[in-house]
């Protein structure tokens, strides 16, 4: 067996293993890497090899990773964080300006927030000013010029082919087991501000199909919409990733909604050497590790 000091922890098989983790299995994680099944497996095999232990379960019903195979992946984020940022700050060129960026409130919970992190210790001489909004008033910050780029929800159709995909998730209609719906009367509809895009998917919805919702509820927060929708206030449209155990998915009752999307989608006549420096960062992340994840 190889001495410890002999051992190495190839970079590309690490980013393979985050891969593996983020996407469920070495088949997706291959997809989204652009390899062959074999070349990512090899990548594993070899790793194991190299550090003399199991990382993957290959057993039928078993955890997707080993201990030991869990431990390193909280090395190998540590480990690829200061390789990537590493080669950027050695390969930079001295970049000055300002950025004023958009994000909605579900954006500022992504691994986007790790990135404009360390694009600010890599060139502290730009200034990022973010606004915190909800999708349809940073759109029309975006088409009025007073953003230069901004990061929104949108349905999974209106993606434009310049955006930059960085999630991709479900809608559903949620409400409480303990709210009973009457046909006779209005629907009780809890609902983000007048400017949320899906608010008014619904509303024009029910027009089209002939429900009557009743807004009787309406707050600019995921917290205040989980926490009428558990209190059994009303029916509200919730992203996957705000479910919770306690409320009953309603889909069947109502028509589907479209997919969601979290895209960067940049202002048409942006000219801006920062920006596109930060754009590029963030397609380089995607290509790299797939869309990236949203914190739960």
């Amino acid at each position: 067996m190889a001495g410890a000091m002999s051992r190495r922890l190839d970079v590309d098989a690490l980013r393979a293993l985050l891969a593996i983790e983020k996407h469920g299995g070495v088949t997706r994680a291959a997809e989204i890497l652009g390899l062959s099944q074999s070349a990512v497996s090899h990548k594993m095999r070899r790793l194991e090899a190299s550090l003399d232990c199991e990382i993957l379960n290959r057993k039928a019903n078993a955890p997707m990773f080993t201990t030991a195979g869990h431990d390193l992946l909280g090395y190998a984020r540590r480990i690829l964080g200061i390789h990537d940022e590493a080669i950027l700050s050695l390969s930079k060129s001295t970049l000055h300006g300002k950025i004023a960026l958009g994000m909605t409130e579900d954006t500022t919970c992504t691994d986007l927030s790790r990135i404009l992190g360390r694009f600010r210790r890599l060139y502290p001489e730009v200034s990022v000013r973010t606004q915190v909004r909800m999708s349809l008033v940073l759109q029309e910050q975006l088409s009025q010029g007073t953003l230069d780029a901004a990061i929104v929800q949108v349905f999974q159709h209106e993606v434009r082919p310049a955006d930059i995909v960085l999630y991709r998730e479900t809608l559903h209609w949620v409400k409480s087991p303990d709210l009973v719906l009457s046909k006779e009367k209005p629907i009780p509809f809890l609902s983000f501000d007048e400017n949320c895009f899906y608010r008014r998917w619904g509303l024009d919805l029910g027009q089209d199909e002939g429900t009557v919702f009743e807004t009787v509820f309406e707050c600019s927060s995921a917290a205040g919409i989980i926490a009428g929708v558990t209190s059994g206030l009303g029916v509200a449209l919730l992203s996957q990733r705000h479910l919770q155990p306690g409320m009953e998915i309603v889909d069947k009752d109502f028509p589907k909604p479209p997919d969601l999307a979290y895209v960067v989608r940049r202002a048409r006549n942006s000219r801006n050497p920062a920006l596109e420096t930060l754009v590029r960062e963030i397609e380089a992340e995607v290509k790299r590790y797939g869309a990236l994840q949203i914190a739960v």
